[in-house]
């Protein structure tokens, strides 16, 4: 006796949402002669963390500004392939109009108007916004960052920590869909780094907003994000979970300190030539 075969039609496959940015093989020219990124590719799924990690002169910063349009003020383009937020193409529009879209960017060094208050920096943020609740997304940003609400004179007496937090907050008060975090560690103390992520993690958890984090501290990086990518002359060479990324071999070696228990003897530096494998 034959068995029967089941004929009847199978659901079809749940389609893959698309990602909320979508970054097509693009090459950036700074000057009309420098390229610095060289066919880059990447995604950004809605509501994640994901974090771009690379040494110095890797092309990071420069991915930033081609999402955001910040290369124009640096005489750079994006001279091939796409960007896409949303499903729409973003790249060569002007970054007003980028940011009205859904994305902000929280610059390398904060960047705070020094010369003006806390509360002035929050409601310059919110300068697209064209609705009666800035007031209230003032006392949201107090209650991720109690700290500025007590610094009630210029911002450029902020200490460090608190113009990174300025900053955040600043970027909040547009409502974006998106933040593009440009090393928002960068000369804060390891107790201040701890706690400015842990406020990443938990502004992405409570209000949904998706986050591209450039930073070099990849261990504080890979702790809040959910994926990776490696850069290195203005090219992914690696990407993974951020679980992956933590136990890759020359990951430990290269951006977390050492690769496990197995440390390698530097005596003999002048022979030493560092190798990796993606490379």
């Amino acid at each position: 006796m034959q068995p029967m075969i089941d004929t009847s039609p199978r659901p079809a496959a749940a389609p893959t949402p698309a990602p909320l940015l979508d970054i097509r093989n693009i090459e950036v020219v700074y000057d009309d002669v420098i390229l610095v990124l060289r066919g880059l590719s990447m995604e950004v799924p809605k509501g994640a963390i994901v974090a771009l990690l690379g040494a110095n002169g890797a092309g990071k910063s420069t991915t930033l500004k081609a999402i955001s349009g910040l290369l124009k003020t640096e005489d750079g383009e994006v001279t091939r392939g796409e960007i896409l937020f949303d499903n729409e193409r973003i790249d060569g529009i002007d970054p007003d109009k980028i940011v009205r879209r859904g994305i902000f960017q929280v610059m390398e060094g904060r960047r705070i108007v020094s010369d003006m208050t806390s509360l002035e920096n929050l409601r310059l943020g919110a300068f697209t916004r064209k609705d009666n609740e800035v007031s209230t997304d003032i006392e949201m940003v107090y209650d991720y960052f109690p700290r500025l609400k007590e610094r009630t004179g210029l911002a450029g007496y902020l200490s460090g920590g608190e113009q990174q937090m300025l900053a955040i907050g600043r970027a909040l008060m547009a409502r974006p869909k998106m933040i593009l975090m440009d090393e928002p560690s960068m000369g804060l103390s390891p107790l201040l780094v701890k706690e400015v992520f842990a406020i990443i993690r938990k502004i992405n958890r409570d209000l949904g907003v998706t986050i591209l984090l450039v930073e070099q501290n990849a261990r504080a990086a890979l702790s809040v994000a959910s994926h990776g990518y490696i850069m290195e002359q203005g090219k992914v060479v690696l990407e993974g979970t951020a679980d992956e990324l933590r136990d890759n071999e020359d990951v430990k070696e290269f951006y977390l300190g050492g690769a496990g228990d197995q440390r390698k003897s530097f005596k003999n530096l002048k022979s030493f030539k560092r190798r990796k494998r993606w490379l």
